[in-house]
C-alpha cells in the first residue's frame, strides 16, 4: 500500500511531461534534473522505456544508483556544470526553476523543449485553467523572461502542472505490472510522525518518494 501511496503524483507527472508533452521518441536525448527525487526516479525509467537517452543530475552519493535506474549520463552536481556535459538535447525536464532551468534553455536542440514543473507558470497553462483574462497576463508576466530566453535560444518553454487522469494510471500500472517501472519509497513514516517525515524530505536527500501511513 506505501508502494501504491507513493505512485500518483510523481508517476503522473512524469507521463504527462514525457509522453504527453514531450511525445519523447525512440534515439531522443533527455536531461532530467533531480534523478533521485520523485519525479525523476520515474522519468528515468520511463524516459529508457521510451527508447531515448537519458542524463541526469544528482548529488554525489546516488550517482551509482541514477545509473542503476537507467541513466546513461550521469552529473554529479557538486563536483559538474551540467551545461559542459551535455549538448544539443531535444528535451529537460526540470523540477528546480531558477538559474538551473534558464542554464537549462542552452543545452538544448533548435525546438527542444524545456519542461518545467517548478514555474513558471506560462500563458498557455493559464488557457487551460480557465483563468480569467487578468490571471492570464500576470502568468505571462511570470514567464516573460523564461519564454524570452527560450526563443532566443529557438527553443521552447512550457510549464507543467500535474492533472488527475485515471487512463493515464491505468497505463502507468501495467508498466508497474510488468517490472518497466519501479516505484521507488526512500521511508515510511507513521501519521504521528508527520513532522519528521517533513523534515526528511526538506533535508533534500530522500531517494524517491516519502509516505506517512494512517495505520
Amino acid at each position: 500500500m506505501a508502494e501504491a501511496a507513493s505512485v500518483s503524483l510523481v508517476a503522473l507527472t512524469a507521463w504527462q511531461a514525457l509522453v504527453e508533452r514531450a511525445n519523447l521518441q525512440p534515439g531522443q536525448k533527455v536531461l532530467i534534473h533531480a534523478g533521485s527525487g520523485g519525479v525523476g526516479t520515474y522519468a528515468i525509467q520511463l524516459a529508457k522505456h521510451l527508447g531515448a537517452t537519458v542524463a541526469t543530475t544528482t548529488g554525489t552519493s546516488n550517482v551509482e544508483w541514477v545509473r542503476g535506474l537507467g541513466a546513461d549520463v550521469v552529473i554529479d552536481y557538486r563536483k559538474q556544470d551540467f551545461e559542459a556535459v551535455v549538448h544539443d538535447y531535444d528535451v529537460v525536464l526540470d523540477s528546480q526553476g531558477g538559474d538551473t532551468l534558464a542554464n537549462s534553455l542552452r543545452v538544448l536542440k533548435p525546438e527542444g523543449v524545456a519542461i518545467g514543473i517548478a514555474g513558471p507558470p506560462d500563458s498557455a497553462f493559464a488557457r487551460t485553467q480557465g483563468l480569467r483574462v487578468p490571471l492570464r497576463l500576470v502568468m505571462a508576466l511570470l514567464s516573460f523572461k523564461t519564454r524570452r530566453a527560450a526563443r532566443r535560444q529557438g527553443v521552447r518553454y512550457s510549464f507543467l502542472f500535474m492533472r488527475a487522469s485515471g487512463a493515464q494510471l491505468g497505463e502507468i500500472t501495467k508498466l508497474i505490472d510488468s517490472g518497466v517501472l519501479r516505484p521507488i519509497v526512500d521511508r515510511t513514516y507513521p501519521f504521528d510522525q508527520a513532522p519528521q517525515a517533513l523534515a526528511h524530505v526538506d533535508g533534500g536527500r530522500s531517494k524517491g518518494k516519502v509516505v506517512i501511513t494512517m495505520v
